[in-house]
């Protein structure tokens, strides 16, 4: 692990040994249509015990790959008596997409994070604990940006969003598109944080942004006080970007500590995202680095619709509350917004158990 708290003394420590018992296992698949054109699929898995549940959120985006998640359910390894770092060793022994046909180079944490992330939501409420509390960290108000599908009319849409929640924030995912004129009129509405460049994706990835160094140079020199998230460097890219590497976080590349170490252009912030990250281990001793480093940390979604994207905000709320999370209330999400929807920053009810947030 990087220079830091080892999990043996840090952040992990504190929930590693929380007892765990499973009886039942059920996946169920969640879809929520946002637009015509897309709908998201994920899986719920809940673990059952004792009389109480837990919950989390599988947010694998290749929708074939839920299709066979729940015979999961029936592996009786899933069962018994736990603590959580033996059922996330468990965890590591299996095969969580059984017939999936993934992306060779696709990482297996998203899945594993929804059954970490239900025995840590499951093992909190059967000892009648607060996560908070066993941290030893408050909950406070999160700050959440809105990263909205921008199509062919990227001013449109901000200015529409803008219309409805006058005070919204954004992160934005920029396109070979984007003129001079674009840039400049997104930063005249003062409400951009941070601009995810989507260079580090493969280039076959739906989401990839091909690296290019007059579009880099262009938004950064145009929005000189966002953050720029995951640049590619080649092609000249890197010595656009050279004035304003302090601006520079990192996500995609980011799954455990070593990787912060091994990252081309030493950050200055990080975007957690808990699937990406896969195990409870691996999260907590990269929030711990971030810390012990003093590197800012901000929330990133992964297209949660269920349990997962409440248990993500309240992790903000413990451990970067005041910073630009991707973790806008799933409403946010829609085509359209809706008048009325809760502004940042959002106030969390703290579970009294558990790691799942309820609505009061």
């Amino acid at each position: 692990m990087a220079t830091g708290q080892s999990s043996s003394q840090g952040t992990y420590a504190r929930v590693a040994d929380l007892a765990l018992e499973i009886e039942d296992v059920e996946l169920e698949v969640l879809t929520h249509t946002f637009s015509p054109g897309f709908t998201r699929v994920t899986t719920r898995v809940t673990l059952r015990g004792r009389g109480r549940r837990g919950t989390g959120e599988d947010v694998t985006p290749f929708q074939p790959a839920h299709q066979g998640a729940a015979q999961l359910a029936d592996r009786p390894v899933l069962r018994g008596r736990f603590t959580l770092a033996r059922f996330g060793r468990r965890l590591d022994e299996l095969d969580l997409y059984p017939g999936a046909d993934l992306p060779p180079l696709f990482p297996r944490t998203f899945r594993q994070w929804a059954f970490e992330s239900a025995a840590l939501d499951l093992a909190l409420r059967q000892a009648g604990a607060s996560l908070s509390a066993l941290l030893r960290r408050e909950s406070h108000p999160m700050r959440f940006v809105n990263s909205p599908v921008l199509g062919t009319d990227p001013l449109r849409v901000v200015s529409r969003r803008l219309e409805v929640q006058p005070t919204l924030r954004f992160k934005l995912d920029p396109s070979p598109a984007w003129t001079d004129d674009v840039v400049s009129t997104l930063a005249a509405t003062g409400a951009v944080d941070v601009v995810d460049l989507k260079g580090q994706y493969p280039p076959e990835a739906p989401v990839a942004v091909k690296p290019d160094g007059a579009l880099y140079a262009r938004i950064a020199r145009g929005l000189p006080d966002v953050w720029l998230e995951d640049p590619g460097l080649s092609d000249g890219c890197r010595d656009a970007l050279e004035p304003h590497l302090n601006r520079i976080t990192w996500d995609l590349p980011v799954r455990d500590p070593d990787d912060i170490d091994a990252l081309p252009i030493a950050p200055r912030a990080i975007n957690i995202k808990p699937a990406r990250h896969g195990t409870l281990r691996r999260l907590f001793d990269v929030y711990d680095l971030c810390d012990a480093r003093g590197l800012t940390m901000y929330g990133g979604g992964m297209g949660e619709i269920g349990p997962g994207r409440t248990q993500n905000q309240y992790l903000a709320s413990l451990f970067h509350p005041d910073a630009p999370n991707d973790l806008a209330p799933v409403a946010y999400n829609e085509s359209e917004l809706a008048p009325g929807l809760p502004p940042s920053p959002l106030v969390l009810p703290t579970p009294a158990a558990g790691l799942t947030p309820t609505a009061k």
